[in-house]
């Protein structure tokens, strides 16, 4: 059994489980019942730093007991589209099962994806997300999907072919694009270009935002995983694209000269 053991645990996020657990608590702010969602776009760095703005997210669905997780590709190894297929992941809270069946079917169905573990080895955008699945949904499996290219036909066909999967399926499942937003410029300047993107995810327009991030030089990350959840969730029904938060390293450091961004968005 294929076994990945926490890339950046003590890093990212506390090592021990006490500790991750008291991190979770004060990131994870409910306000109102929980409500179903088809998918979500919640940032990945530091939970010092974007955990209270994943956690608004996080805090406002239901984790159903499947979830698609996508993620950027930030060490470039392994291949473009990777899924990994079968076994567990480890955290400091214990194991998280991979959903082999729902693995299959989108290996199956989208001729671009590869059954590879080499791109999610070290890669820290997707495991930082497993926590707070794990707390919310201790028994939620994960299908991890790691995204190395910016191609829109290859990202159309993932999209449609996850969207293929999860009906095949039944029941519900959760797909979170991880993604932080415009890296290393003022707050101000931040917030003017990620608008522009923010614009199309509201508006459920996945073309429109790799067509936006890339014409603009965007270093919205996860640009990618958010493009291949709109095509999905638009697929499944999709109505709308709820801006939940936006924040900024510099609202923890005080130093708003050179920020990173964050956005939690759900899609219902």
């Amino acid at each position: 059994m294929s076994v990945r053991k926490p890339a950046v645990a003590g890093r990212f996020y506390p090592g021990r489980k006490d500790e991750l657990l008291a991190e979770l608590e004060r990131c994870l702010t409910a306000t109102a019942d929980p409500e179903s969602a088809l998918g979500v776009v919640v940032p990945h760095a530091g939970y010092v730093f974007s955990g209270a703005t994943a956690g608004a997210v996080y805090s406002r669905v239901k984790i159903p007991d499947r979830v698609a997780v996508l993620s950027p590709n930030h060490t470039g190894m392994g291949a473009p589209v990777s899924v990994w297929s079968e076994g567990v992941w480890l955290t400091p809270m214990g194991e998280v099962e991979i959903d082999a069946a729902l693995a299959a079917a989108l290996l199956k169905g989208c001729p671009e994806a590869e059954a590879d573990e080499a791109a999610h080895a070290r890669e820290h955008s997707l495991e930082v997300q497993l926590p707070f699945l794990q707390k919310l949904n201790p028994n939620a499996r994960i299908l991890p999907v790691t995204l190395g290219t910016h191609r829109v036909s290859t990202l159309e066909s993932l999209g449609r072919a996850l969207a293929s999967a999860i009906t095949d399926a039944g029941g519900d499942v959760l797909i979170v694009a991880s993604s932080d937003m415009t890296h290393f410029e003022s707050a101000g300047s931040a917030r003017r270009r990620d608008e522009m993107a923010l614009e199309k995810l509201r508006a459920m327009d996945p073309a429109g935002l790799m067509a936006v991030v890339q014409r603009e030089r965007i270093s919205m990350c996860g640009a990618a995983a958010a493009a291949v959840m709109l095509w999905a969730a638009g697929e499944l029904g999709a109505a709308e694209c709820e801006l939940v938060d936006y924040t900024h390293s510099g609202m923890v450091t005080g130093d708003e000269s050179e920020v990173v961004a964050y956005a939690g968005l759900i899609c219902r």
